[in-house]
């Protein structure tokens, strides 16, 4: 449910009310860019666009994916989404940071979805082609051409594990953070039942209670000097784990 700045409480209420009432379960989110599960999907989705253009296997990709506990590996669920969609949002996006004096970097994910659509013509499964091949009658797997990004790399299974399940908690950390969710039920209700976050965690900002905060704080520290920005761990991390407290 989406509440905006002038939401009644009442409003609010009636909507929750409804939502129950069709069998579905309800989260509240306040109305900013990507909302919540949009958003932090999206991490996950690109962090495997990132491990292929970093020279992955993408059978790796997919395989580390699935062991994490995501119900389908990043580069499946974005033919499934397609990319000329992708593509579409991130352009919407950077010119809407840009209008705001913000920038959104590219990055090697938005490198292989350019290639991907305008090179190799490959637009997903709804256009027939993407990182899969879809012959009719017969099984998808991987195209074979994604092997034009492999490099002589190892990025060990658990590293990749680890990237795919922090990606996604620090940025519903931020989300809790910046007021985008209202509370830390909603952000473990809606990762799991909402984007399909591995649900052996209990919840994307559970995933952090349970690995430890000062521990997650530390692995985030050491991740984001390897790969960048993305996974700063946010100040509510930061101030929870020195409290000895949870999320």
């Amino acid at each position: 449910i989406i509440k905006g700045k002038n939401t009644s409480a009442e409003t609010l209420a009636k909507a929750y009310d409804f939502v129950q009432q069709i069998g579905k379960i309800p989260i509240v989110v306040n109305d900013r860019r990507g909302f919540f599960t949009s958003r932090v999907f999206g991490t996950f989705v690109q962090e495997g666009l990132r491990l292929l253009a970093e020279g992955v296997h993408p059978a790796r990709i997919e395989m580390a994916a699935l062991k994490a506990g995501m119900p389908v590996g990043p580069l499946a669920i974005q033919d499934e989404v397609s990319l000329t969609l992708s593509e579409h949002v991130a352009n919407e996006t950077r010119k809407a940071l840009q209008a705001e004096g913000k920038d959104l970097p590219r990055s090697g994910a938005d490198d292989v979805i350019e290639t991907m659509i305008h090179q190799f013509q490959r637009k997903g499964k709804a256009a027939g082609a993407g990182f899969y091949d879809y012959p009719e009658g017969g099984k998808k797997q991987l195209w074979e051409g994604l092997s034009c990004w492999k490099k002589d790399i190892d990025v060990p299974e658990q590293e990749m594990i680890d990237r795919f399940l922090f990606v996604q908690a620090l940025d519903a950390l931020r989300c809790l953070e910046e007021g985008v969710l209202e509370s830390a039920l909603d952000g473990n209700i809606g990762s799991i039942f909402g984007i399909g976050f591995a649900p052996w965690t209990g919840g994307a900002l559970q995933f952090l209670n349970q690995y430890g905060l000062e521990k997650a704080l530390l692995r985030a520290n050491t991740l984001q000097a390897k790969y960048g920005e993305r996974f700063k761990a946010p100040q509510m991390l930061r101030d929870k784990a020195a409290q000895g407290g949870k999320i």
